[in-house]
């Protein structure tokens, strides 16, 4: 696994703890649904706003995919936060979760 943190990204204690929760069950799916495999997290800063990214080259999504009570809690936090998930097939393979969280 590869882990980028922006070392200088001071965050409100809300989005922390929903930054830290999102790469959780991202990285809790990679191990449930895609293991063995490689997986990246990248935290950052993007203008206004802080991107949290967990990708994985494991297998993929089948093509009757179903999101779980894993990735709709994501979606739900994300949008608590006033931010966009983005999820789906990475670009090879495997499967990219991306939050894009608004800094208030």
């Amino acid at each position: 696994m590869v882990l980028s943190l922006d070392p200088a990204l001071q965050l409100p204690r809300t989005l922390d703890l929903s930054a830290y929760r999102i790469v959780q069950e991202g990285l809790t799916n990679v191990l449930k649904h895609a293991a063995p495999c490689a997986a990246t997290v990248d935290v950052h800063r993007d203008g206004d706003a802080v991107v949290v990214e967990v990708a994985d080259d494991g297998p993929g999504l089948p093509d009757q995919h179903v999101p779980g009570r894993g990735l709709l809690g994501i979606a739900e936090r994300v949008s608590l936060c006033g931010g966009v998930l983005e999820q789906g097939r990475g670009s090879e393979r495997g499967f990219t979760l991306r939050a894009v969280l608004p800094l208030p």
